[in-house]
């Protein structure tokens, strides 16, 4: 029979799969002989088992029983004792960390009866024990009865009136828990459940049910964690931050992890329960003040902190609590930080021997160094600082001021840029700050949640702004020296320095750009970049080429580290003004015509190739004949008709009208385009192999290779390839011919084509268009977003590449293309080239190189190495 509950005795950090990343943490502390409350974690797999059937899995409820028996028995103590009460928390823990997404109940086991118990047990403290009760009540109430949680905050701040919540004496907390319970009997029709047992059987349930909730989901998409993982539930015996001035609750760190530098960082609340310091309803302390305020718990974390940094050897993000002068260890986890954290960390745990260069390389990743290349605020520019808070999550955002995450999705689906700005954030408002450009709060600090979120999705956040007097409900917000910001008005901050100003800041590229472009690495962060691309480089297998069209963006690709072009797309050459020479070749009435329009078009597009191989020097340059839809250079119809019906149009219009509707398409995409084109007008291809030929015999060491678009069958392609390598044996000119798979036919026919091609290049666009049967241009604004909520994709199949689908196209034609050509080079030019997910399937597949546009090349790079150093299964997501 499956075993679904672990004691914490029995797990370790490698079980993260069944126990979860918390469970399996709790077990590794417990193992290394840290304080840590005793508890039990029931496995993903009870999980999975309760979603997938509607109901606990046979056999749960007695191993839970048995645990918490057990635990029981070690306490000395039993779960909802009326005089000597355990009481225990029921907390989520996935795979991968998702602060806050999911749910958390503090305090069951306390009813009337134990209440007086738990007071009891602390001397007499009657406060503490209300207050521990009027807890579990609210959290209880809006996480496993699903209240409206405004209901019970609402009648928290009557009681208030203005006042901490650390004010309240026992009677009012009293009669605060009389008031919670009447809002659930009102809100359920039941009274608030006295069983201790049933407590903790509902909080699990409700746990699991968290693993689907709206903003669990929301959260999982967009950090890309599997949907089928599930969550475990950790129950452990609870201790107490909130017993009085020698108690408290904290997080840490053991770098910084904004920044990566070492030291102490965390936030300390004094007579707090955990929830407290991430939900920012009072302001923390730097955890620095506990050496003053208890100096042994202040020196044994640190000691604790050292032993975990070293242990992990990693960032740890550590939950504590102090209980009347004693530390007990809650939660560790390898840390989320920001992109410039990460080389920051992952170079200076070389330097102490931690891990190796290689290990240093999968530590960081491609959306990471992604994040390092956005732009940063110009220094030397007029600006008008109004505030500031706490530097959590580095970066440069401007947007209007917004005060709900609906209205930040909402301008966001507009195009609008959106600064969300809040007293504190809490769980409910991820969409708001995934929308958002930036996000601000006047409470909480860098543990918050708004920090934590905003760092693990690289968004900026300033938070703890106290100067701000934030009004929600009145959409304003008010800055010293009387600046009053309304709902709409430009605001820009800036996550590093913490700074924000009134205003739109211009912006300048990033010191790791400009260090992409050639500038010396100078400062520490981009030292730590240069020296692990360099690891990388060293490493990859995956060749890295650029998507570029021009001289100026060959040149751009060069210096982002490109060893070629995989995709010159001639198309974009005849935009401008030259479209009207494409329209006469198109038009052309006869061949006289034709051929007076290839010969003018022939010495621009010579012009155009000696420019981008002179940008190349002797790398490789991948050329793909012209491949159009065919309406993008013609004469708009409906334009044209008009004039025609109106009496407008000119003799050369009506003609012009003719032959545009003689081949209009309803289906552009599908129809005479690519290697079609080619075939249908003569000499088409012809001039542009000339002018390549000729370019290379302009510009020594230039290595042009010719791709054929479009192909759906071998004949095709002989066809063109028998032409194109007349004319360059003509002039003297050695010239690779292949072609470009992104139909699923010639995919499925690569053992074919390969006899004709040297080379194949995935065109993944068109490849996933045509397997998935939709247009993207059509289909992404239409009904993606309801696909990504109804889990249909986990991402969209444009922006990572669909391994089952597409990419299985992909490995058959790679296998069936060597089996009849081993020297095939492979690669692959659709936008996926620079994704780096699909980077890996590339390289797991066996493709030679990947082709992305300039400014992804860098993470192409990085990706390409970390491919093949490790799987990346890491614990840095």
């Amino acid at each position: 029979m499956a075993k679904y509950v672990y004691d914490f005795t029995e797990g370790n950090r490698n079980l993260k799969d069944l126990l979860g990343g918390k469970g399996a943490n709790l077990a590794e502390m417990t193992n290394l002989g840290l304080p840590v409350p005793p508890g039990f974690t029931i496995t993903t797999e009870a999980c999975r088992h309760y979603l997938a059937e509607g109901a606990l899995p046979e056999g749960l409820d007695r191993e839970v029983e048995e645990h918490l028996r057990a635990l029981e028995e070690s306490m000395g103590k039993r779960l909802g004792q009326a005089d000597d009460p355990l009481l225990v928390s029921v907390r989520s823990g996935a795979k991968f960390s998702m602060p806050g997404m999911m749910e958390t109940v503090l305090n069951i086991g306390l009813n009337d009866e134990s209440v007086h118990g738990l007071a009891k047990q602390a001397g007499g403290n009657d406060r503490f024990a209300w207050d521990s009760y009027r807890r579990l009540i609210q959290m209880f109430g809006k996480t496993v009865l699903g209240i409206d949680g405004d209901l019970f905050e609402d009648a928290l701040d009557a009681l208030k009136d203005g006042r901490q919540d650390t004010d309240l004496d026992a009677g009012e907390l009293q009669r605060l828990v009389e008031s919670y319970k009447g809002i659930v009997r009102d809100q359920t029709g039941d009274d608030f459940p006295a069983d201790a047992r049933e407590q903790m059987r509902m909080a699990v349930m409700a746990v699991f049910d968290s693993w689907n909730a709206p903003r669990a989901i929301l959260y999982r998409r967009q950090e890309r964690i599997p949907a089928d993982l599930g969550t475990a539930v950790n129950i452990c015996s609870m201790v107490f931050g909130n017993c009085g001035g020698d108690s408290g609750t904290g997080v840490a760190f053991t770098r910084d992890p904004g920044s990566g530098r070492q030291g102490i960082y965390g936030d300390y609340l004094q007579n707090a329960q955990g929830e407290d310091v991430v939900a920012g309803i009072r302001n923390t302390i730097p955890l620095q003040e506990l050496e003053r305020l208890d100096k042994r718990s202040y020196d044994e974390l640190l000691s604790i902190m050292e032993t975990l940094e070293n242990h992990y050897r990693d960032l740890c993000d550590i939950e504590f609590t102090i209980e009347r002068g004693k530390l007990w260890m809650l939660q560790t986890r390898v840390g989320k930080r920001t992109a410039g954290a990460a080389f920051r960390i992952a170079t200076q745990l070389v330097d102490q021997g931690l891990i190796t260069m290689d290990e240093a390389v999968t530590r960081v990743t491609g959306d990471q160094l992604a994040r390092l290349m956005f732009p940063r605020f110009d220094a030397g520019a007029d600006k008008r600082r109004i505030a500031k808070g706490m530097n959590a999550s580095p970066g440069a955002a401007v947007g209007k001021a917004v005060f709900s995450s609906e209205r930040a999705a909402e301008l966001a689906a507009q195009g609008e840029d959106v600064i969300l700005v809040r007293r504190e954030t809490n769980p409910d408002d991820l969409s708001g700050m995934i929308a958002a450009r930036g996000i601000l709060t006047s409470r909480g600090g860098k543990t918050s949640h708004a920090a934590v979120v905003a760092r693990g999705m690289g968004k900026t956040c300033v938070c703890g702004a106290e100067e701000l007097d934030v009004d929600t409900a009145g959409r304003t917000f008010s800055a010293p020296g009387g600046v009053v910001v309304n709902e709409g008005d430009v605001i820009s901050i800036d996550g590093t320095s913490g700074e924000i100003f009134l205003g739109e800041v211009p912006v300048v590229a990033s010191a790791v750009v400009e260090y992409f472009e050639g500038a010396e690495p100078e400062d520490d962060l981009v030292k730590a970049v240069d020296r692990i691309m360099r690891h990388a480089d060293g490493a990859r297998r995956l060749g890295v080429r650029a998507n570029a069209d021009t001289p100026e963006d060959a040149a751009r690709a060069v210096r982002f580290g490109a060893e070629g072009i995989g995709l010159c797309r001639t198309e974009h050459m005849f935009l401008g003004d030259r479209r009207q020479l494409v329209e006469d070749l198109v038009l052309a009435a006869g061949a006289e015509d034709r051929q007076a329009a290839l010969d003018a078009l022939e010495p621009l597009q010579k012009s155009d190739f000696v420019g981008i191989f002179q940008a190349m020097g002797d790398r490789p340059v991948t050329i793909r004949l012209i491949d159009p839809p065919l309406h993008e250079f013609l004469p708009d119809i409906v334009g044209l008709s008009v004039k025609v019906a109106t009496g407008e149009a000119t003799d050369k219009d009506r003609a012009l009208l003719a032959a545009v509707k003689r081949l209009h398409e309803q289906n552009p995409m599908l129809g005479l385009r690519g290697v079609r084109l080619g075939l249908v007008i003569p000499g088409l291809f012809a001039m542009q192999v000339r002018a390549i030929a000729q370019a290379a015999k302009e510009v020594p060491g230039a290595r042009p290779e010719i791709m054929i678009p479009l192909i759906a069958a071998v004949q095709e392609l002989e066809c063109v390839r028998e032409e194109a390598a007349a004319i360059l044996a003509e002039a003297g000119v050695g010239a690779l011919i292949g072609t470009m798979v992104e139909t699923p036919r010639a995919a499925l026919t690569a053992g074919q084509v390969a006899e004709a091609a040297e080379f194949f290049s995935f065109g993944t666009n068109d490849l996933t268009q045509m397997a998935w049967g939709f247009s993207r241009d059509d289909v992404e604004a239409s009904f993606f977003s309801r696909y990504l909520e109804l889990g249909i994709f986990g991402v969209s199949p444009f922006e990572t590449l669909d391994r089952e689908g597409v990419g299985r196209l992909v490995a058959i034609a790679t296998e069936e293309g060597r089996a009849t050509r081993p020297d095939l080079k492979i690669g692959i030019c659709g936008e996926h080239g620079g994704d780096p997910d699909s980077v890996h399937f590339c390289h797991d597949t066996g493709l030679d190189y990947v082709s992305c546009s300039p400014f992804r090349i860098p993470v192409a790079r990085l990706e390409a190495g970390r491919a093949a150093l490790s799987d990346t299964d890491s614990d840095t997501r």
